[in-house]
């Protein structure tokens, strides 16, 4: 974008975007789909492959192609001012928010609102999925949610009705963190027409040698074990949504099984008594464990989870799953704390 012819008579000198920037070659179809007027698109990229620089580079060019209010979110405010409003590019000293949108473009600056207001009459605003509703009343024409996989949704689900008047676009960019909503977007983005769906592998862009990569697997296990630090490993550099979330109780052991091959469609097997084990919950969950004892392997066949829920509730579900399936069963299995009698129950537990 040249910026001066197209906004003449506004004090601007004659500055291309983007400024002093060019894409690297893994990163040239995502760029050339959003040049391009794409709307839509989602990049599941490894750690470090350089997702927010390519955003923040068509950021500036959108905001000189249309004149409109464009957001930059990330999962919290705090975080945005850390890693883009005030971090520095080791690559060339400057601020990462002032090499991408050079002063010469500005008419003010917030350094408290993190927000640009820009020559040519648009602007741009740093916010925090955390804190979403704090910018209620706006109109933008565009918004980046970067790291989206730690992003709360909600965010999006708010600002869909704003875009969809404006004829706005929304772009997601984010390294895996499970089966999480981000999952949910990038098999949606995978399978529609019209969005621009990537995922790309710290071997696909080259971006760290093969001895980089070896040391770090090589201290994630280190640091969390063989199976977890695989996990975390494979998280991280090889977008995987199959890996386990760093801090779950026995993400080892779930890794460990999906990498035996032992998590997939189990069918239920007639004639063989289906056992229940049940955590209990009201405010939180509680979760029924459906399984089977098959030649002495354990058959988890099935599961069912809830919240603010009665007895009565999940023992009608366990009789629908008669009805429904033929489950026979044989020992339900409860915690401690479903011996308690309580006044709600009659005294009973």
């Amino acid at each position: 974008v040249d910026v001066a012819p197209k906004f003449p008579g506004n004090g601007m000198a004659r500055l291309p975007l983007p400024n002093n920037w060019k894409p690297r070659d893994y990163q040239v179809p995502l760029w050339e789909y959003l040049s391009a007027g794409g709307r839509n698109a989602v990049a599941a990229w490894h750690r470090r492959a350089g997702k927010d620089d390519v955003l923040l580079n068509h950021l500036a060019c959108a905001a000189h192609e249309r004149v409109a209010n464009y957001w930059y979110c990330l999962p919290a405010y705090a975080q945005a001012r850390k890693a883009l409003w005030e971090a520095v590019s080791p690559h060339t000293g400057q601020r990462r928010i002032d090499q991408a949108f050079p002063k010469e473009l500005r008419e003010a600056t917030s350094e408290q609102e993190m927000r640009i207001k820009f020559k040519c009459g648009s602007s741009l605003q740093l916010i925090g999925s955390d804190s979403f509703d704090s910018v209620v009343g706006s109109t933008p024409a565009g918004i980046v949610f970067s790291e989206y996989a730690l992003s709360n949704p909600a965010a999006y689900a708010f600002f869909r009705p704003i875009l969809l008047e404006n004829n706005g676009w929304a772009t997601f960019v984010s390294t895996p963190r499970g089966k999480n909503h981000f999952k949910s977007m990038y098999d949606f983005a995978r399978k529609t027409p019209g969005w621009f769906c990537q995922l790309l592998t710290a071997e696909q862009t080259g971006v760290f040698t093969k001895e980089q990569l070896a040391n770090e697997l090589e201290e994630y296990q280190a640091q969390h074990g063989d199976v977890f630090g695989e996990s975390i490993y494979r998280q991280e550099y090889e977008c995987s949504f199959e890996a386990a979330i760093l801090g779950s109780i026995w993400g080892d052991l779930v890794a460990r099984a999906d990498r035996a091959g032992r998590i997939g469609d189990v069918p239920h097997q007639e004639g063989v008594p289906v056992h229940t084990a049940w955590d209990l919950g009201f405010t939180d969950d509680t979760a029924i464990w459906f399984f089977q004892m098959v030649y002495g392997e354990v058959h988890v066949i099935d599961y069912a989870e809830n919240a603010g829920r009665g007895v009565d509730y999940y023992a009608d579900l366990l009789k629908g799953r008669v009805t429904q399936s033929g489950y026979q069963y044989g020992t339900h299995f409860l915690p401690h704390d479903a011996r308690a009698r309580t006044l709600a129950a009659g005294g009973k537990s």
